[in-house]
């Protein structure tokens, strides 16, 4: 609880957007719904870059061992094609797997899309950083991350966010204490063992 702020690293990853052949809309999309659920105050590491496995690793290690990242959090490379190799770079530069994570996002998807079964989502620990790999779609990163409410706003199924703040709470040392991170209630509730 020492630190005021979480750093955060946000990669997009798609050859055409890091192209420019169209506009990213995976960057934008995460840093508003982290800016809504999040209390705590975010530092925010940035990259849009493309389907390359080399690439990806270095950038994802950049973030955790130069930057000091907290949290990062990929979009897009996640399916069978070819091209598609985030889950590949991620478990290559990983401490821990963490399944947990990519089958609650493919559970929460599944109430939405068949197609979500052909997601490969991972994530995993480096050092005191976890890495989660979300869906391409805008819509489906805000599902994924919030869980399935009903039209009260009840909770139904936990998003995957509920977890985020208690595991690098775990993370935290002596010698590197994590930032304990707040959320907006409304939009997501982080949960804490009582006990602890």
């Amino acid at each position: 609880m020492t630190k005021e702020f979480i750093k955060i690293g946000l990669v997009s990853i798609s050859d055409r957007a890091s192209q420019g052949v169209y506009e990213d809309k995976g960057i934008p999309s995460l840093r508003e719904w982290l800016n809504s659920a999040i209390i705590t105050p975010i530092q925010f590491e940035t990259h849009l870059i493309a389907d390359e496995q080399d690439e990806i690793e270095a950038t994802l290690k950049d973030l955790v061992d130069a930057q000091g990242c907290h949290l990062i959090l990929t979009t897009g490379g996640t399916g069978p094609a070819l091209r598609d190799v985030t889950p590949e770079a991620t478990l290559a530069v990983a401490d821990k797997t963490m399944p947990g994570f990519g089958e609650q996002m493919r559970q929460i998807s599944l109430n939405f899309v068949p197609t979500a079964i052909l997601s490969r989502q991972v994530a995993v620990i480096r050092k005191q950083c976890l890495i989660i790999n979300l869906p391409g779609q805008p819509k489906a990163i805000a599902q994924t991350l919030e869980g399935l409410k009903d039209a009260t706003g009840a909770q139904q199924v936990h998003g995957i966010f509920a977890a985020v703040p208690y595991c690098l709470d775990l993370l935290a040392t002596p010698e590197k204490p994590m930032p304990y991170i707040e959320t907006n209630e409304a939009i997501v509730k982080a949960f804490r063992p009582k006990n602890r």
